[in-house]
């Protein structure tokens, strides 16, 4: 919270820091493992978003990112009717000694689950940035005298 405060004392709007926010946890929770910090500052610096309120809403959202990775693979399947994760021992295994076969299928599930993603984060994103333009404006009227107040010299 206090880095959120530092930043509305810092003349950053509450809008602009929801944007922000709502963006980074998007992009958070993308399916794709291991880009996120890099694609956030990419992208929020293209936007003229704030930097550090979109990683803080990337690394909020990270126990999210490993909980709907799978699912988002699971709906790209079901949607695009594709061929079906393989989740036992033998298909791994079946899949490990067709390795151009097992690529051309994690790039179609990959793609497939990134559609998925940005449907929901086209839809959910503005939503987000909503609530938290709402909240942030409540946390601006109970923490006036914080905001207002000279920062602390160290």
């Amino acid at each position: 919270m206090r880095p959120l405060l530092r930043l509305l004392r810092g003349g950053v709007t509450p809008r602009r820091l929801a944007w922000s926010l709502a963006f980074g946890m998007a992009i958070g929770i993308n399916p794709t493992v291991g880009v996120t910090t890099i694609v956030v500052i990419l992208l929020a610096w293209i936007f003229g978003l704030n930097q550090l309120a979109s990683q803080i809403g990337v690394h909020v959202v990270a126990p999210l990112h490993l909980l709907l990775f799978v699912p988002f693979l699971q709906l790209g399947v079901y949607i695009f009717r594709t061929r079906h994760l393989p989740f036992t021992a033998k298909d791994i295994h079946h899949m490990s000694h067709h390795p151009m076969r097992m690529v051309h299928e994690m790039w179609q599930w990959e793609w497939h689950a990134l559609v998925i993603w940005g449907i929901c984060a086209a839809v959910l994103t503005p939503l987000l940035a909503i609530f938290l333009r709402r909240a942030l404006v409540l946390m601006l009227r109970r923490h006036k005298t914080l905001i207002y107040s000279r920062p602390a010299t160290r």
